[in-house]
């Protein structure tokens, strides 16, 4: 739920922010504005939202009561839906300027020459964003899916310090999980081990998977025809060199 949001949004602004198409006054104004709630602290962010959904009284029912959208307050950290949502807009919110910098940096990195090209060619902007910029960006990209990911499912401040797993374990992530086995009165080590040790193999499989769809097709490929390229040669050397003898 935080995710895919998380690296769509920050894709779009990559492909914003990079356009060499029409150039954007005050760029970098929207990167420190879109990149500062990734410097305030998780469990900050978490006491903040807390209060914002707070009930009966908060600034969200507030807001919600005075504009008619709702006829009475709404109890947000009760609601198992509403929670979640909450959770994960946190995530999202927190981390969606860090990603775009990263990708934003990937982009710099491409050589100019081929934008260049591709403007004289004149291909428009969604064409040289899906042709040239993801297709080099693959790597940062890579490297940004497998952090974001790895993130993701071990989320722990924010629903601990938001609403400690509830309400009813519906922001129950794993590693709050963890902690309540091994450390929060239950002291079941052996039920947290096995949990890390579970929570460690999911994010090898759904990593290898990443890395599996993120690969250079085209590299491999080439690397098949070189490996190819080079048997038909040790042959045929190999052929020569008996012909030789005969």
């Amino acid at each position: 739920m935080n995710f895919i949001p998380q690296i769509t949004i920050a894709l779009l602004l990559t492909a914003w922010f990079t356009s060499h198409s029409n150039e954007i006054k005050g760029k970098g104004f929207f990167k420190v504005v879109f990149y500062m709630p990734n410097i305030i602290t998780a469990a900050t962010v978490a006491i903040l939202f807390k209060a914002i959904f707070s009930y009966p009284k908060g600034p969200m029912n507030d807001l919600l009561v005075t504009s008619g959208l709702l006829d009475k307050e709404f109890f947000f950290t009760n609601s198992r839906t509403a929670a979640r949502l909450i959770v994960a807009f946190i995530q999202f919110w927190t981390w969606y300027g860090n990603t775009m910098i990263v990708l934003v940096s990937g982009v710099l990195g491409i050589s100019p020459d081929i934008y260049e090209a591709a403007e004289i060619d004149g291909a428009n902007g969604v064409q040289t964003f899906f042709r040239i910029t993801i297709p080099n960006l693959k790597t940062v990209l890579l490297y940004t899916l497998v952090t974001s990911l790895v993130g993701g499912l071990n989320m722990y401040d924010i629903p601990k310090v938001f609403l400690d797993g509830g309400p009813d374990s519906a922001t129950l992530t794993t590693s709050v999980f963890i902690y309540k086995q091994a450390f929060a009165g239950s002291y079941i080590y052996n039920r947290a081990a096995a949990a890390s040790m579970l929570m460690w193999l999911v994010i090898v499989i759904c990593s290898a998977v990443l890395f599996y769809v993120m690969r250079d097709k085209d590299e491999i490929k080439m690397n098949k025809q070189i490996k190819k390229a080079k048997k038909e040669a040790r042959m045929a050397a190999k052929g020569g060199v008996n012909e030789w003898r005969l």
